[in-house]
């Protein structure tokens, strides 16, 4: 949930404590783990993306389908048991309207990484095993970032 104060766009759910650089280096340690799994779990293999865009392999299915399942109880719990944040603020989930942009956005997602063999979450990890290539991929998808962030005002929302 996002509200304006004096002309700066804050946060509700956000705090800005400060800590030494060295605080941050257990996201790191999380990224190298998450790498690890999506490795040993052929997430970001193009061909099991491949098979899973060519309907061949239940693979990728799988995978996504436990990941939402885990993340509808996550946020079932979140809800039933008011969760808060490890700063004590209490966690807001605000209904998204539903809009045809979204399908406009979700089709164009659904291209590029049937095309490519990745999304974003996956892209560190494939560069960090040695497929370079897939740095045009990560590129990109910054470039199509900054297009969406630059054009944002002017869409239909």
């Amino acid at each position: 949930m996002i509200k304006e104060q004096e002309e700066n766009v804050v946060c509700i759910n956000e705090t800005n404590p400060a800590h030494p650089w060295y605080y941050n280096l257990k996201y790191l340690a999380a990224g190298i783990i998450f790498g690890i799994i999506f490795v040993k779990a052929e997430v970001i293999s193009w061909f099991r993306i491949q098979e899973m865009f060519r309907l061949q392999s239940f693979h990728m299915y799988g995978i996504i389908g436990s990941a939402v399942l885990v993340g509808m109880i996550s946020v079932w719990l979140i809800k039933k048991f008011n969760i808060r944040t490890i700063y004590g603020e209490p966690i807001t989930l605000t209904p998204k309207k539903f809009n045809k942009g979204q399908i406009y956005g979700g089709l164009i997602f659904g291209f590029g990484w049937a095309i490519t063999g990745a999304c974003p979450g996956p892209l560190f990890a494939q560069i960090g095993t040695g497929a370079l290539a897939v740095s045009v991929t990560l590129l990109s998808a910054v470039a199509g970032t900054w297009v969406y962030g630059y054009f944002r005002d002017k869409l239909p929302h």
